[in-house]
């Protein structure tokens, strides 16, 4: 099933974790459905389209929607928005994930953007996740998450 014109639901629920741990990784509420299909027309595929149509993946695929088993087997937390479809792990090949993190914020509209795991030296280092909500009022916060501190705004 297509969510948008390069993302399915199969790659939505993709996880090297569920397959390790023998868990399903799929959504049984429509909604959640819904929710995928929205974070990929709002954030996948305006990042997707500005940085020339390259492939995004995250550790081999996208990391996107969680089971709350798979949530607790991959180490999220308990309000992970990974777990109602509304957020996603980036990255792009050859693009500084700080250059993805800075379109996200300056071009679209989010509800979270943090950049993990970041070092400032390796323009490969870490990962973007954004997230998008279309039943309330994105919040827009803005965070860098590095060796265990949180801290507001972009590397």
């Amino acid at each position: 099933m297509n969510l948008s014109p390069h993302f399915t639901l199969a790659e939505a629920c993709a996880s090297n974790k569920a397959r390790e741990k023998g868990l399903d990784n799929r959504p049984t509420d429509p909604r959640i459905i819904e929710r995928l299909r929205y974070t990929a027309l709002t954030i996948l595929e305006p990042v997707r389209a500005h940085f020339g149509n390259r492939p995004i993946i995250y550790n081999g695929f996208l990391s996107w929607y969680r089971t709350p088993a798979v949530n607790v087997a991959a180490g999220g937390v308990p309000t992970s928005q990974h777990m109602s479809g509304e957020a996603v792990d980036i990255e792009i090949a050859g693009i500084s994930n700080l250059d993805i993190a800075h379109f996200i914020r300056d071009k679209l509209e989010f509800d979270q953007l943090i950049l993990e795991f970041y070092n400032g030296i390796d323009p490969s280092s870490g990962w973007v996740h954004a997230s998008a909500v279309a039943d309330r009022v994105p919040r827009g916060e803005t965070w860098t998450f590095t060796n265990g501190k949180k801290k507001l705004g972009l590397a």
